[in-house]
């Protein structure tokens, strides 16, 4: 259930939601980066990627967070690039951080090459 007010969120910010499976079966409360800017909070979604923690098998793809402290993280851990979701901004529990500007150039770079060519 949402505890938080719709708000804007900018790129790069670290929030905690309940981010849903990709089978769509249950979902769990973790962190995950703000990848979308105003243009899609216009039409009332934010997209995130997540982020675990780093002890986790990897996927390619995954990006070390190297400041915890200002990501709001207590553990080593990653952003998943390929694991993103479409959430309304009322899922978003609460913001504990954000990434560095450079780190989150990285995760925009690595969704991009995902993506592909257009």
């Amino acid at each position: 259930m949402p505890t938080s007010e719709a708000a804007p969120y900018p790129a790069g910010a670290v929030v905690v939601v309940p981010f849903p499976f990709s089978d769509r079966s249950a979902e769990k409360r973790r962190p995950a980066v703000v990848v979308s800017g105003p243009a899609v909070a216009q039409v009332g979604f934010v997209w995130i990627a997540m982020i675990t923690s780093a002890r986790n098998a990897t996927m390619p793809g995954d990006l070390p967070i190297a400041d915890l402290a200002t990501a709001g993280l207590d553990a080593k851990s990653v952003v998943r690039p390929v694991k993103l979701a479409c959430i309304e901004p009322g899922r978003i529990l609460r913001r504990i951080g954000s990434l560095s500007d450079q780190a989150a150039d990285a995760v925009f770079d690595a969704i991009r090459v995902r993506i592909g060519p257009a």
